[in-house]
């Protein structure tokens, strides 16, 4: 008599297992906790929006106030959404900031000094900006070399083409100006509201749809948790670190057009003053939402906090040197607690989520 066959053992990363789910919280302390970690910053949002409402009563809680937040926040906005999607796959683009100075500077060249068409300067902008990025992404992945290192580098080449096109100059229109509807790209509104705000939202939909719906996204968090697994388990990891690089240079060039339609002159030095509120909301927003790792949701959220506190904090009569103040010191605070949220889903073993699953033979694999 044949002894009976042993029995099938069951992959531990497979989603129809359910040790691989993240456990909920089922103790109300922990629950608390979770809701905690989740929503406190969207909390906080409406918290310092109360404060400053009853601190400036005539000045803060209008509608002009909130035009102004949706206006002049949604290029920070859409940059730290780019500043997210690398640093899904553990890497950092620190080109972003010089990108989108060359872009803004590139698109009113085309129109203003080259004489094209808005319509594919806009276009040949926003390629040439996913180029970028997918160079970047070559040079991190191909060339072994650290992302900060990199892309600083690609970025200073960035800032000396822009020099290069204005000659250390602005870029300024003719007497006629620039075409309404390259203008209109910022300045119409929609439903009552900026236009530019229904940008940030639609941006947001289509990367959470990607990030948390789709199996890119999943493979991509994967890549960004441990590398070396998601390689041993068939991802081609270097292929979906360029395709990060890639996108956050698409949204990158987006939003170098939409700077040129707001600023209407060509600043070769703009840009840099958006780089480090793109980091300090992409970082900030990975402690909200899905705390612990960076998700388009939070990101949103943390932006957010940051519009309503250097809104509030410019109508109480703060000198200039507040804002860099305000960036650094939230910076700070993002990094620490970004990390203490890692730890934490580590410690409670949420780190074994359904994005391993994703890769698994039973599903098919990438």
């Amino acid at each position: 008599m044949t002894a009976p066959p042993p029995p099938r053992r069951r992959n531990p990363l497979s989603r129809r297992n359910p040790v691989s789910r993240p456990g909920r919280p089922h103790h109300p302390a922990r629950r608390a906790g979770h809701l905690a970690g989740a929503y406190g910053l969207l909390v906080l949002t409406g918290l310092l929006y109360l404060v400053f409402s009853l601190a400036l009563p005539r000045t803060f809680p209008t509608l002009d106030t909130l035009d102004s937040i949706l206006s002049t926040q949604s290029i920070p906005a859409v940059l730290a959404l780019a500043a997210m999607v690398p640093i899904v796959t553990g890497a950092f683009d620190l080109s972003l900031g010089y990108g989108l100075g060359l872009a803004h500077v590139m698109v009113l060249h085309l129109i203003v000094d080259a004489g094209w068409p808005w319509p594919p300067a806009c276009l040949v902008v926003v390629a040439g900006g996913t180029a970028v990025g997918v160079l970047n992404g070559v040079i991190v992945e191909f060339g072994r070399i650290d992302s900060l290192i990199a892309t600083l580098g690609t970025g200073s080449m960035m800032y000396a083409v822009t020099g290069w096109l204005t000659d250390g100059g602005r870029i300024v229109p003719g007497p006629e100006g620039l075409p309404d509807g390259f203008t209109d790209l910022y300045d119409s509104t929609f439903l009552g509201l900026p236009v530019p705000a229904f940008y940030v939202l639609a941006l947001t939909v289509v990367l959470w749809v990607v990030l948390e719906r789709l199996p890119l996204g999943r493979y991509l968090y994967v890549v960004g948790s441990n590398p070396r697994a998601a390689d041993l388990v068939g991802i081609p990891v270097r292929k979906y670190t360029v395709c990060a690089f890639a996108t956050s240079g698409l949204i990158v060039g987006c939003a170098g057009v939409l700077l040129a339609a707001q600023q209407q002159l060509g600043n070769p030095s703009v840009g840099l003053d958006y780089l480090l509120p793109a980091f300090v909301g992409a970082l900030l927003g990975a402690t909200a939402i899905r705390p612990g790792r960076p998700n388009p949701l939070g990101t949103l959220v943390a932006v957010a906090v940051l519009a309503v506190g250097l809104t509030g904090i410019a109508q109480l009569g703060a000198e200039f040197w507040t804002v860099p103040l305000f960036h650094g010191g939230t910076l700070l605070l993002a990094v620490g607690l970004a990390g203490y949220s890692a730890r934490r889903r580590l410690r409670t073993g949420a780190a074994t989520t359904p994005d391993a699953a994703a890769v698994t033979p039973e599903d098919g694999g990438p």
